[in-house]
């Protein structure tokens, strides 16, 4: 489908601008397309032409090359509403800011027929295999957890590059138009229901040459060298991956902070005589202490992002402590806003886990989210604490 394009929208600001005007829609939308499984087809069109899509697009193609920091903010916004529709438009976002690591033309083809406004989807991890034939490779392979797949325009999928007598000599990065693979239904899970992480199928797909990259540059950080004049593509691949995935869990901390404090003036605490949960110096010190747990999730996230910035800035791909450092803020501000959520769970009581409730479905995105085997906040953890103690055995090579 051929997005309305909006060239008129010129900043990040505009775009956070005309997706808060969205999130009484987005809300309303929330349960359905947790049960759905998929993000409503009318909400994604309202985001693309939000330009919720193009905040990592190429400025060449109308989009806002925006950074981390502002895809941080809008992911957060969205979660306010719905944290699969967050995790859907973050999932593309990044995978946009990672297909411009592509040769240009290759970029330029991504783009052609719905520019900034393309939706992408993508799984680092290898599904399966690229074998050289004249003009390219064939690849085979699965992809599961493939976020935004639902809508993608196109996929991105890691492979393992064989040689001619078959033996892996490569780990890459390919990049597939939605018509050429296939989509499976797989995404029965507890929570970021509405994310449609399903796996995406390629089966004996022909992919051009210049539609594969190694990921070797990428973990090694020698790509930085290939964009001498565009400091939104030095960041820092590791953390840049990490820390996308925490933006739709601070607008979950804030979505669930918010709806406490609403009902807190009309709600009872239950078999007691306080008529106000309000009025309750115990649910008090619970929002206080959660309130607080949200607020250190934030300053962690966006500590991390501005490092982010300010090495891509600087031209310099930051070194192993400084990079695990950021996985330990992705782990903290989890950790803060997964904690948050059951402390403010802990003052609203057990009507919080009724079906009409949306804080239960909050609940369940955070704590599956926060699961996602690139951000675990137990890898994140070890590996600081390897860095600090100026260890070499790594247990990840993203980082």
């Amino acid at each position: 489908m051929t997005a309305v394009h909006q060239p008129e929208i010129g900043s990040v600001g505009e775009v956070l601008e005309r997706v808060r005007a969205l999130l009484p829609t987005i809300a309303e939308h929330s349960a359905e397309n947790d049960r759905q499984r998929c993000v409503d087809l009318d909400v994604i069109e309202a985001l693309r032409e939000a330009g919720a899509f193009r905040i990592a697009a190429p400025r060449r193609h109308g989009g806002l090359e925006a950074g981390l920091r502002s895809m941080l903010d809008l992911s957060a916004l969205i979660a306010e509403a719905d944290g699969g529709t967050s995790w859907v438009t973050t999932l593309s976002n990044i995978q946009s800011w990672s297909t411009c690591m592509y040769p240009s033309h290759t970029v330029d083809e991504v783009y052609a027929d719905h520019g900034p406004d393309t939706i992408c989807c993508g799984v680092v991890t290898p599904g399966g295999t690229a074998r050289k034939v004249d003009g390219g490779y064939r690849v085979t392979a699965q992809w599961p957890y493939a976020s935004a797949s639902n809508h993608a325009d196109w996929c991105g999928g890691g492979v393992w590059l064989l040689d001619g007598d078959g033996d892996e000599e490569d780990q890459a990065m390919v990049l597939i138009p939605r018509g050429d693979v296939t989509i499976k239904d797989t995404w029965h899970v507890a929570g970021m229901r509405a994310s449609g992480s399903n796996t995406i199928v390629a089966t004996d797909v022909f992919v051009p040459e210049h539609r594969l990259i190694s990921m070797l540059p990428m973990i090694s950080g020698t790509y930085v060298d290939d964009f001498p004049n565009n400091p939104f593509y030095r960041s820092a691949f590791g953390p840049m991956l990490i820390m996308v995935l925490v933006g739709p869990q601070l607008g979950l901390g804030r979505a669930a902070l918010d709806l406490t404090i609403r009902k807190a003036s009309s709600k009872a605490l239950a078999y007691t005589n306080i008529e106000r949960q309000e009025d309750s110096v115990a649910f008090q010190l619970l929002v206080a202490e959660a309130a607080a747990k949200i607020e250190t999730a934030h300053l962690h996230a966006y500590r991390a992002a501005d490092d982010v910035q300010r090495y891509a800035d600087q031209g310099v791909y930051p070194d192993f402590a400084a990079r695990a450092r950021i996985r330990a803020d992705s782990a903290v501000a989890l950790r803060s806003v997964n904690s948050a959520i059951n402390t403010l769970l802990d003052a609203s009581g057990a009507g919080s886990f009724a079906e009409v409730n949306a804080m239960q479905r909050i609940w369940r995105d955070s704590n599956v989210a926060s699961r996602h085997a690139v951000m675990l906040p137990q890898v994140s953890m070890e590996s600081y604490g390897k860095a600090l103690l100026g260890r070499r055995d790594h247990i990840t090579a993203i980082i």
